[in-house]
């Protein structure tokens, strides 16, 4: 069984419930080697937030409320779903509005400055190469591709994706830790909402098999992840990811497929989704 997949380095509880701006996985706290997440939770009446991204490219999802983010000259309004990607070496301000802003903040350190570059929710629904349905009942899922392909980076790519309610999600099981560390965050997930999240390098004998709920992180260095919600709700994450090597591992959808569940593909290719 892996060292690495043990509740302490893996699973970080309720990770919306602090206000401002906190970091709850990076290579120090958990078994992360690239991967960084925080939150930024502004409420209304709170001063904008500004804070310098330093080494790390910076991908901001908006989660909940309205806000405007400021950096390297530019101004972007962002609601929820909405992604912008910030460079290395930014200073970044957030402007909450009247009924403030949640923000998932992903990061991983580059060698390279990357463009910045900002992808509307919209446009992303508007896109079959990065909103497509994956799967049938009781595997049938949306995914919604917010950094990937369409934004130039170095090493994080993430979005989100929406279960059908009951169903199981990241099925086939999977896994691609030679390339890419992932980590997925529960959002939209009222009470009494919850799921439960398997990492395992051996099925029979699984190194984590967590129940999870709102605001909840799993992070998942190596191993298959599949997960299930209980009936009645659904198991709705963001995945983050970063690239072991800068540039050349950023891929999504190259992954290694649980043998004995591979003969039906990985399920993830939008053109062979279904």
């Amino acid at each position: 069984m892996s060292k690495e997949l043990t509740l302490e380095r893996c699973v970080v509880r309720g990770t919306h419930r602090h206000r401002g701006r906190t970091r709850s996985v990076d290579p120090v706290t958990t078994a992360a080697q690239q991967l960084h997440y925080g939150r930024i939770v502004l409420e209304k009446g709170d001063a904008p937030l500004r804070f310098p991204t330093e080494g790390l490219e910076t991908g901001l999802i908006a989660l909940r409320g309205q806000a405007e983010v400021r950096t390297r000259g530019s101004a972007f309004p962002m609601g929820p779903y909405d992604a912008l990607y910030v460079p290395r070496d930014s200073e970044v301000e957030i402007r909450p509005s009247p009924e403030g802003c949640d923000f998932a903040e992903v990061a991983a350190p580059v060698e390279k400055s990357y463009p910045l570059q900002f992808v509307a929710w919209k446009d992303v629904q508007k896109d079959p190469g990065l909103h497509f349905k994956a799967g049938t009942p009781p595997t049938e899922r949306t995914l919604n591709i917010l950094i990937g392909k369409n934004v130039e980076a170095g090493r994080i790519v993430a979005g989100v994706t929406f279960p059908a309610p009951g169903n199981w999600m990241s099925w086939p099981p999977h896994e691609h830790s030679k390339m890419l560390e992932e980590a997925y965050l529960y959002i939209d997930m009222p009470e009494p909402s919850w799921g439960i999240q398997l990492v395992y390098t051996d099925p029979r004998e699984p190194e984590l098999v967590v129940v999870v709920r709102e605001g909840d992180v799993v992070l998942m260095p190596r191993g298959y992840h599949p997960g299930v919600s209980a009936p009645g709700g659904s198991i709705n994450f963001l995945w983050m990811m970063a690239a072991h090597r800068e540039g050349v591992d950023r891929q999504f959808g190259v992954v290694n497929v649980q043998p004995e569940y591979a003969a039906g593909g990985s399920g993830l290719d939008p053109g062979r989704a279904k």
